[in-house]
């Protein structure tokens, strides 16, 4: 049983975690449009009411997408994500053709700290998207499937959901479904940024309107200066889903956002105390000793995850 990653860690009490995925060699699979996107909302409104999780914020790029969720336990994000995954990979290869594995490799789940500063500067990088890449020119012009405005606006996010088991059980009765017979909505529900939960609605949405509004300022100031105007929607919309991209953009990701030293000693103490108890189970269980104890919010090879 190798220990070549990290184990999937949530600290106590649950935290606000930034998941990020990305398609098998960067190919733009998801390159947004208005169907896509309906379907992107379906998929992730049933997964919110299968597997219920707190989402902040979310952005799907053509590429990969990005995810804020607060969670209490490995397992709730674990089976929240092996389901909107699965359905939307399913989803991506009968609207495109692949006939590959859509997803690169499995989803990545970066722990966020309690500090507000941190919480807030996730929250913005998760906004930018679009914007920082010189995409389109300011937030709310992007195509695909983004936050932003229903964070401004409060906006309600509803998406379509298909039954393909529904379809598939009539064409093997040899019945043609009406149009429209195996669809039904679903509603992504919003959930504040933890850090700025007491925040009245209208302030709350204020606050992210300026956050907004410093993306687009940012940009609108490096416009200016290289001169080079962005792709546009419609540059975006128009791009083929199978390119593969020259280069991907690859730095380490650090398993905690943090802030300040304290904080992130005190996370990595946590999981070091974490990790420590998993091997000394997993030890004792190679040995044989089925009675191992792993600790609470693990999850042991071939046996079902520990509650805490």
């Amino acid at each position: 049983m190798g220990m070549s990653r990290h184990l999937r860690f949530i600290p106590e009490g649950g935290a606000l975690v930034e998941v990020t995925c990305r398609t098998v060699q960067g190919r733009l699979l998801l390159c947004p449009s208005s169907q896509l996107n309906d379907i992107v909302l379906g998929v992730l409104g049933r997964a919110q009411r299968e597997y219920p999780v707190e989402i902040v914020g979310y952005v799907f790029a053509s590429n990969h997408y990005h995810l804020l969720l607060r969670v209490d336990t490995a397992k709730q994000l674990s089976d929240f994500m092996c389901y909107f995954n699965s359905n939307l990979a399913k989803e991506v290869a009968r609207r495109t053709g692949w006939k590959e594995k859509v997803w690169g490799r499995r989803y990545q789940a970066i722990v966020i700290s309690d500090e507000a500063e941190v919480q807030v500067a996730r929250l913005k990088y998760v906004l930018a998207h679009g914007v920082k890449e010189s995409l389109v020119a300011r937030v709310e012009e992007w195509p695909g499937v983004h936050c932003a405005v229903p964070l401004m606006t409060g906006a309600a996010v509803e998406g379509t959901w298909f039954d393909r088991t529904l379809e598939y059980n009539a064409r093997l009765r040899g019945k043609e479904l009406e149009k429209g017979e195996s669809a039904s909505t679903e509603i992504v529900r919003l959930s504040p940024l933890p850090c700025w939960k007491h925040l009245a609605e209208e302030k709350y949405r204020a606050r992210v309107a300026e956050l907004v509004r410093e993306i687009d300022e940012a940009a609108a100031a490096e416009r200016a200066e290289s001169q080079i105007p962005p792709l546009g929607p419609a540059g975006v919309r128009a791009q083929n889903p199978e390119t593969r991209p020259k280069k991907i953009k690859k730095s380490p990701a650090p398993f905690f956002h943090t802030l300040r030293k304290k904080v992130r000693k005190t996370l990595w103490e946590a999981y070091g105390l974490f990790l420590a108890a998993f091997r000394e189970a997993a030890e004792k269980l190679r040995a044989g000793d089925r009675s191992a104890a792993f600790p609470p919010g693990s999850f042991p090879p071939r046996l079902p995850f520990v509650e805490a």
